[in-house]
């Protein structure tokens, strides 16, 4: 059977799957800890929050709780950080021998694994702490950083028109957002109609089909030539060297765009994911004490951001310049932490999200500005370093927040917040030396490769 090139079907299923999971997470986690630590039943409610009131005993217990649900977070994310950030330079390395299909389908494998390892923990009531030998297995096989970057990278073997390769990706990014937000909401009507193993077992099944999908369905973007492809360790050393050379040679001026370009990227995804590894905690406590049903829609909420800040960019950029652009998603981003700090009711937990709306826009338009300061053949070996650093980030990011979090819930739980905020004047400040010193416009972006004696893109770099 001839095999189709459609990558849509993975991410829409993947991104569903995967948000029928990610909510559940802490929520079963902390009930897991509340049993244990408390020995009473979870306080479960008809109603949309559970809060004890006027109860010096709930309040103790609840912090108790909290410290170690953070700390737990902190484990899980320590334990999958190094198998992740290695298996994501492998894959990377190994994609341009053996195709794109194993930087999709071995993520994908992981995923099932650590769906099926919460279901058989939840059902059996197993030990809590398998949870984080499972998380080390599951990163084995790549994250999902892994997966995605496959996902692009196939996108782009399939587009040589680039205004068609822009549109695609916009579009494949509209659909993690979409179908993120849809699974949100209805994980929180399933969890408290039917409890925690249905939604696992349908995650599950949904990860199942997906793999099954890429594995016999999904084609194969690249033509692999047996007698070219090397040994893992030999393109991981290639991939090494051209990482090397991606900052060791060429001009100063380079050097000095691309990594200020890559440390603003790193820093703002550092305090992104460090906040947001936080809200669900912060809105099971008190005052708020959320129910499953309001934590669902207060993730679809946040996922919609996905497609407001497409709406945005597609806007702004008529008008604006690139680092406009990026100033601005950095101020939602700051924006949006300060306000939930001091969040206490639901209808201003909801509204958090309002200055949120533009918070992913400076992630693609600084991938971009990234891959246009470099030349054709280096935009490999530029995308594995940038998956690296994004992951990194991503994982010390949760484990510094959950142990920030843990030593400060009980004094003040909106620190780590608070805390966000202000680290957004570090992006802020290198996106600033990066305006006033280079001035990457089009024929800055020119001069950067022709002084390399390569040859320029053809799209030029706008800020």
């Amino acid at each position: 059977m001839k095999g189709l090139y459609f990558i849509e079907p993975i991410v829409a299923i993947y991104a569903f799957a995967s948000f029928m999971v990610y909510p559940l997470v802490q929520q079963y986690v902390y009930r897991r800890l509340w049993l244990e630590i408390t020995n009473t039943s979870y306080p479960a409610s008809e109603n949309n929050t559970h809060c004890a009131p006027n109860s010096s005993d709930y309040t103790s217990q609840q912090e108790e709780v909290q410290k170690a649900a953070s700390l737990f977070s902190m484990y899980s994310d320590l334990s999958s950080m190094i198998p992740s950030l290695i298996m994501t330079l492998l894959l990377v390395a190994y994609s341009d021998q053996r195709g794109r299909k194993i930087t999709i389908v071995m993520p994908l494998i992981g995923s099932l694994i650590y769906t099926v390892s919460f279901l058989t923990i939840s059902y059996f009531e197993l030990n809590l702490y398998l949870l984080i030998a499972a998380s080390f297995v599951s990163a084995l096989f790549g994250g999902i950083g892994t997966m995605l970057g496959g996902c692009f990278s196939y996108v782009a073997d399939l587009c040589e028109d680039d205004k068609q390769k822009t549109l695609r990706m916009a579009v494949v990014d509209m659909m993690i957002g979409m179908l993120a937000g849809v699974a949100s909401i209805s994980t929180g009507y399933f969890l408290h109609a039917a409890g925690f193993n249905w939604p696992f077992f349908t995650s599950a099944l949904f990860q199942a089909i997906n793999l099954l999908y890429a594995t016999f369905i999904l084609e194969e973007t690249r033509v692999i030539d047996r007698s070219e492809t090397m040994a893992c360790c030999r393109a991981l050393q290639k991939l090494g060297c051209s990482i090397f050379s991606l900052f060791a040679e060429g001009s100063q001026q380079k050097k000095k765009v691309l990594l200020l370009l890559i440390f603003t990227f790193s820093s703002l995804s550092f305090v992104n994911i460090g906040g947001l590894s936080m809200v669900t905690l912060y809105e099971l406590k008190e005052p708020l004490c959320w129910s499953e049903i309001l934590i669902g829609y207060g993730s679809a909420a946040s996922t919609s951001i996905f497609i407001t800040s497409f709406v945005g960019l597609y806007l702004f950029s008529r008008c604006l310049s690139n680092t406009a652009i990026v100033f601005i998603g950095m101020l939602s981003i700051a924006g949006s932490m300060l306000l939930t700090a001091f969040a206490k009711t639901t209808i201003l937990m909801f509204l958090v999200r309002v200055p949120a709306m533009f918070a992913i826009m400076p992630f693609p338009v600084l991938r971009s500005m990234m891959s246009k300061v470099v030349s054709n053949s280096e935009q490999g070996a530029l995308f594995a370093c940038v998956a690296f650093t994004e992951s990194l980030s991503s994982n010390v990011a949760a484990t510094v927040f959950s142990r920030l979090y843990a030593a400060t819930v009980a004094w003040c739980p909106g620190f780590v917040f608070l805390l966000g905020a202000s680290l957004c004047i570090i992006p802020m400040s290198l996106l600033g030396i990066l305006k006033c010193n280079h001035s990457l416009d089009s024929n800055d972006s020119h001069a950067l490769l022709s002084e390399d004696g390569t040859e320029a893109s053809d799209d030029p770099v706008v800020a």
